[in-house]
């Protein structure tokens, strides 16, 4: 299937007119490309609220390369469908785990018998502690990097399915509300 890309940098007015131009090719789907490059995340929301009017409604809206757990919470508050990311399986090999409460690199975890997050029913939370996953980070044992991918992993399928949950039942806005602000948070 041949989608169409939007581009034109952090310019609103480039972005408006190309993804008026996409949207006449009538194509099965349209995307948002060139973000999260480095540019603040505000300039992001910004650029996805200028071109979704002209987005067509009957098409999967798709926002590449993105991101954090609060981006995606954001963005489909935007309109956006769909996304894709290195995030989650990225940061885990550096030791950084997403909870529902934010996400979590710390040494004072060194001693910690809790799991990595208690809301979450993962095999990972089930069974190992933040102090070992603590340990073998810090022994550099590959374990901690497989242990690490497969909750951030698992965490994500959640909170996208969440989203579509609270979305189905027209609670999205008090899902909004409560986590993507907390989920930016590093504790």
């Amino acid at each position: 299937m041949l989608w169409g890309i939007n581009q034109g940098g952090t310019y609103p007015d480039i972005r408006v007119d190309h993804m008026k131009r996409i949207a006449d090719l009538d194509l099965p789907g349209y995307a948002i490309g060139g973000l999260a490059v480095g540019e603040p995340t505000e300039v992001m929301y910004e650029i996805i609220e200028a071109v979704e009017p002209y987005m067509p409604k009957d098409r999967p809206r798709y926002l590449m390369g993105v991101g954090t757990p609060s981006n995606i919470i954001e963005a489909v508050a935007r309109g956006v469908d769909f996304f894709d990311c290195v995030m989650p399986a990225r940061n885990a090999r550096h030791a950084k785990l997403f909870t529902w409460q934010g996400s979590i690199k710390n040494a004072k975890y060194t001693r910690d018998d809790g799991p990595i997050d208690l809301q979450c029913d993962c095999p990972v939370c089930r069974r190992y502690s933040r102090a070992y996953l603590h340990h073998l980070f810090k022994a550099e044992e590959m374990l901690a990097m497989r242990l690490s991918v497969m909750h951030n992993l698992y965490f994500y399928n959640t909170l996208t399915r969440r989203i579509r949950d609270s979305l189905d039942a027209g609670t999205f806005g008090d899902f909004r509300a409560e986590y993507s602000r907390k989920l930016a948070e590093k504790i």
